[in-house]
């Protein structure tokens, strides 16, 4: 059995050669790149056009929808970066070429996720830290020690949970000839992951607290830095929550490369 340390050292090998590879494309990493800066751009321009023709949402003033939108960025940002192969699945079984993963000698879902790094996922990364810091700094948000360590958590907690979803639903491929609307579907649902939960009715509500968790990819675990008194209890929870989600996923992953048996079948 390989320890982590060796898996680590695997792991930059095998994105190594993919960015020397993707970096002959330039133009292609630049032009994505910018697409992607632009997108996040739009989701503000929405705010701000929101919060021009009304006073709150909700009671939420524009520069915490701010700070929610940039917990979300940084949240979503490790299954852009690291999980974005996931979204080629449905195509590598149909085309019989998902075969090749069982012949090595390594953890398969390791093995899959680590033959691509998007490296535009970075400038999310970047422009999100950068929209944090303004927005913390504009809502004086005090950063000690115990509330920089309770950020990582909840931001570690909130990317399981994204990946969580966007991994089962692509997972969908192992058994239904057309996943494509199962995927997109869940990766449409995480667009309302920036915004406050209260503006949905109970039944949406409730839905995306106990039953699709978008609630904690950002509003819940930013609650708590922006009005602790009002956070849900459950956000306590949330690494438990990210941790038993990825499990989850996990097993169907596995019952998934399971029942795969190629093509020809």
């Amino acid at each position: 059995m390989r320890t982590l340390g060796e898996y680590l050292r695997l792991y930059f090998i095998i994105e190594a050669q993919y960015i020397k590879a993707r970096m002959q494309y330039r133009a292609d990493f630049i032009i994505s790149s910018l697409g992607m800066f632009f997108t996040s751009l739009v989701t503000l321009s929405v705010f701000w056009v929101i919060f021009d023709s009304v006073p709150d949402l909700a009671g939420w003033s524009l520069m915490e929808m701010v700070f929610i939108y940039a917990f979300y960025m940084l949240a979503i940002s490790p299954m852009q970066i690291l999980f974005d192969h996931f979204w080629q699945l449905r195509f590598h079984i149909q085309q019989g070429t998902f075969l090749k993963y069982y012949f090595r000698p390594i953890n398969m879902m390791f093995y899959y996720m680590s033959e691509m790094f998007d490296l535009k996922g970075l400038i999310q990364l970047v422009a999100g830290t950068i929209l944090l810091i303004y927005s913390a700094t504009q809502l004086n948000v005090d950063w000690t020690f115990t509330r920089i360590t309770l950020l990582l958590m909840t931001l570690f907690s909130a990317s399981l949970v994204q990946i969580s979803m966007t991994v089962s639903a692509a997972c969908a491929a192992f058994w239904v000839i057309d996943s494509y609307p199962v995927l997109g579907l869940a990766w449409k649902l995480r667009e309302f992951s920036p915004y406050p939960m209260t503006i949905f009715d109970g039944a949406f509500r409730f839905a995306f607290t106990y039953i699709i968790p978008i609630g904690f990819v950002a509003f819940y675990p930013s609650q708590l830095f922006l009005r602790p008194n009002e956070v849900t209890p459950l956000i306590y929870f949330s690494p438990l929550i990210g941790i038993g989600l990825f499990a989850l996923t996990y097993w169907i992953w596995t019952k998934g490369v399971n029942s795969y048996t190629g093509t020809g079948s």
